[in-house]
């Protein structure tokens, strides 16, 4: 089977059902179809002893085959311990790199190589290595929402649901340089009082939510909690009741008594939420020219797709040996500092 076009990605429907007017997607795939192509992947899983791992940000037909979603740090732990021969990571293409650094001896495909990240494009490892260069004190915390080389400049990774915990543990007389969201490390810089130097980055998809945008949602839904994450402006963060990573945002809703929440992230959060919370109400904060947020880099990834990957183990994530032990270095430390208990914890 070769590479479907999906004539309907352009396509948004409202999706039928109670309480789920909020939320616009695509066309679904007809069931058959739909039902077979699961078929034929679950069954290619079982033939090449492989493992799925899908970001919540990947489409819901793909959330519902994986063996595991969840966010950056989650997938990377997965990916980290996992006996799989064969690794199928459904997300960007940072994110299979990642997988690949950890697992160099494993195959390791995704369905769309072309699957990118502002984020990863807004810093080349060749300005990193300049800047750097200005001041042989930094220490430099890289985002995982980067390429392998620029892991491989890099001191510590971290993700959205552990960047406070690493920074707090960055040594005290170092000048702490955070690449490459901006916002993020805004927030961390706030969370934490450590200045840091930021590099000028920032997510696309998030940047598009706006003051305005949450206000007009919220006099629809005057008492709904609005759920944001990080990589969001300081504009739109000021505004929440939580802000927090993808994964967080499941503990928080579950725990929280609210029956509603605003949530400002990506929108294929929404069908994990509504996975893990089926009780509960989830409204996408709408941005400028949609109801709802999309990466286009993420939803790049279809259920055609997934099943080429697949079928042809291609396309692959090849890395050179040198660039995978630099990079692992960085990611290990940030594993091994996600392990350690809380210094106040009780």
């Amino acid at each position: 089977m070769t590479d479907t076009p999906n004539s309907s990605m352009s396509q948004t429907v409202p999706i039928p059902g109670a309480d789920q007017s909020d939320f616009v997607t695509r066309v679904p795939l007809p069931p058959p179809r739909r039902d077979a192509l699961s078929r034929a992947i679950l069954d290619l899983k079982r033939k090449l002893n492989a493992v799925l791992l899908a970001h919540n940000y990947q489409v819901p037909e793909i959330q519902d085959l994986a063996d595991y979603v969840g966010d950056s740090l989650g997938l990377s732990q997965q990916a980290a311990k996992t006996t799989a021969e064969v690794i199928v990571f459904c997300g960007v293409h940072f994110m299979a790199e990642t997988a690949k650094i950890l697992n160099p001896g494993k195959i390791v495909i995704l369905p769309d190589q072309d699957a990118g990240c502002s984020l990863e494009e807004s810093c080349p490892p060749e300005k990193l290595r300049a800047l750097q260069a200005t001041n042989p004190n930094f220490h430099t915390v890289a985002y995982i929402n980067c390429g392998a080389r620029v892991k491989a400049l890099s001191d510590v990774i971290c993700t959205s649901g552990n960047a406070v915990k690493i920074v707090n543990a960055s040594p005290p007389g170092r000048d702490i340089l955070f690449v490459p969201d901006e916002n993020l490390g805004a927030w961390v810089m706030e969370q934490t009082g450590r200045k840091m130097t930021l590099w000028r980055g920032s997510c696309y998809a998030h940047v598009e939510f706006t003051h305005a945008g949450v206000m007009r949602v919220r006099r629809q839904f005057p008492g709904a909690p609005l759920v944001a994450h990080p990589e969001c402006t300081r504009a739109v963060r000021l505004l929440a009741d939580e802000v927090c990573s993808t994964e967080k945002m499941v503990d928080y809703c579950k725990h929280s008594p609210a029956s509603a929440f605003l949530i400002a992230t990506e929108a294929g959060m929404i069908h994990r939420l509504r996975r893990e919370c089926p009780a509960k109400r989830f409204i996408p904060v709408p941005v400028a020219n949609c109801r709802c947020n999309e990466c286009k880099f993420m939803k790049m990834n279809t259920l055609e797709k997934l099943h080429d990957c697949m079928a042809r183990l291609a396309p692959r994530v090849e890395l050179d040996p040198e660039i995978i032990q630099r990079a692992r270095r960085p990611i290990d430390l940030m594993l091994q500092i996600s392990l350690q208990p809380l210094a106040n914890a009780g």
